[in-house]
């Protein structure tokens, strides 16, 4: 990368240490240093800089002086907030598109192809890619509800649960594994029309995936 403009250097910067943070790459409690990242990129210090500081008004950084920046660990607070906004649009959005039968089988052929680009990513071995088919799959149900404003305040958690899905599997064979199993029966249950049996399955696979292991 060509560090011919401080601006779209600095936007470069940006979006791929925030990704990497995301995806889970760049994992909650790790220092990342100025120059590790000019060096991977191949910029100056500068854009680094700049990038870092956007990073830490959003939230996802704290800056350590000479030190890099630290990685902020997902707030056990923060997952207990977002999965409850979750739960509530997402059911809500189901609610409504069961009764539209084209909508419904359109919904459905999209959650079938997001659950298999994330079997395809859980053979790979590919994290990054597991949590990016997660949040999609949770979108699609989201954006499926004809509330334009719901589905706007959703995109703003989208960031956070994906993340939280690479902290959740990381490591975890065996939840990546329940993670895809759920994700069919929540489109079964979506196929079968069945919404009170879906907001249960919703609550329980939330609290499966992002509360394992540890108490409210």
């Amino acid at each position: 990368m060509s560090d011919t403009s401080g601006v779209s250097a600095a936007d470069a910067v940006y979006r791929h240490v925030k990704d990497r943070v995301l995806t889970g790459e760049l994992e909650g409690g790790r220092m990342v240093s100025e120059g590790e990242v000019s060096a991977a990129l191949g910029v100056s210090r500068t854009p680094v800089r700049e990038a870092f500081l956007r990073l830490e008004v959003e939230g996802w950084l704290r800056l350590f002086p000479k030190r890099g920046a630290l990685v902020v660990p997902v707030a056990p607070h923060e997952i207990d907030e977002v999965l409850d906004a979750r739960a509530l649009l997402e059911t809500h959005a189901a609610a409504d598109v069961i009764t539209r039968p084209d909508d419904l089988a359109g919904l459905l052929s999209a959650l079938d192809s997001t659950i298999e680009r994330q079997q395809a990513a859980h053979r790979d071995d590919d994290l990054p890619g597991f949590a990016r088919s997660d949040a999609e799959f949770h979108r699609l149900v989201a954006d499926a509800g004809r509330n334009s404003l719901l589905a706007g305040f959703y995109a703003t958690l989208r960031e956070r649960q994906q993340r939280m899905t690479a902290d959740s599997v990381r490591g975890r064979t065996a939840a990546a594994t329940t993670v895809l199993d759920e994700h069919r029966a929540l489109r079964d249950l979506l196929a079968a029309r069945d919404i009170d049996g879906f907001a249960r399955a919703l609550t329980d696979h939330l609290d499966n995936t992002h509360r394992h292991g540890r108490t409210r």
